[in-house]
């Protein structure tokens, strides 16, 4: 699926606070803390997976209605024009 302008700005956002605590994380976890280090490399994962996987009440209405319009609207195959 294809990101529109709006979730490549969000991306862009999140990768600005998570690419810094993660390298911290990794620096934290090289130098033998492994348990701070490991938490901070999970938070910043989770900064950038959490965002595109939750689905928060604002979405509900554009996925109610792709689902809708899926269903109503066929879009002709390829091989039909032949």
């Amino acid at each position: 699926m294809a990101m529109g302008i709006a979730e490549s700005i969000q991306l862009a956002a999140s990768l600005v606070f998570a690419i810094p605590l993660g390298v911290f994380g990794l620096t934290t976890l090289m130098d033998g803390n492994t348990f701070l280090g490991g938490v901070l490399v999970g938070v910043a994962v989770l900064m950038i997976v959490l965002p595109r996987q939750l689905t928060t009440p604002a979405d509900v209405p554009a996925k109610v209605a792709e689902k809708a319009v899926g269903k109503a609207v066929k879009l002709p195959d390829e091989d039909d024009d032949r």
